[in-house]
């Protein structure tokens, strides 16, 4: 099995492609070791050490490690780790299925928010993923859309300018009810 990884724009965070699905539908976030109590493969991670977050897209694991970490210390671990749970045949989650970040909302705004949602993973979504990371839409109320960043692009220097400059202009551009971007936190 050979993994491929990438740099992400959070120099804390990489990304590994393992060349094989990870999740079939979704992502799924780990802001913590203790939040990893479902998935084997993100146990697996977090017992590497100097790892403080793993989140799991359709092809491919971000890791973000701790600042006090340096990569050539961790990655061989973590390679390992992806490795070994791939080769045991372990599911990579328990139980549940993982979320995609789709909040439902109903009323006045309904067209308004299909419309945002439509943009989000049309758009947005795809370019976010690149980078490891995943956009999750949480609510839009008077004008404001509100938007959660995960995985690589949770805590990149440059998320702000992504959600402002990027995202809010984009929005702006084909729904003229928003008027601003704001991010939430999990």
């Amino acid at each position: 099995m050979f993994i491929q990884t990438e740099s992400t724009p959070n120099p804390a965070t990489l990304k590994f492609l393992p060349g094989q699905t990870v999740l079939e539908l979704g992502t799924a976030d780990f802001p913590s070791a203790e939040a990893a109590a479902k998935s084997p493969l993100a146990r697996r991670i977090f017992a590497a050490g100097g790892v403080t977050g793993v989140f799991f897209g359709t092809d491919f694991v971000t890791v973000t490690k701790a600042e006090s970490t340096d990569w050539p210390h961790i990655k061989p671990q973590i390679l390992g780790a992806i490795m070994e749970h791939f080769q045991s045949g372990q599911a990579v989650m328990e139980g549940e299925a993982t979320g995609g970040g789709h909040a439902e909302h109903t009323g006045e705004d309904g067209d308004i928010v299909r419309q945002i949602k439509e943009l989000l993973d049309t758009r947005v979504r795809p370019a976010v993923a690149q980078d490891g990371g995943d956009i999750t839409f949480h609510g839009f109320d008077r004008g404001v859309v509100y938007l959660h960043m995960q995985g690589a692009c949770a805590g990149c220097p440059s998320s702000t300018l992504t959600l402002k400059m990027g995202i809010e202009n984009l929005l702006r551009h084909y729904i003229p009810e928003v008027l601003e971007v704001r991010p939430v936190a999990a």
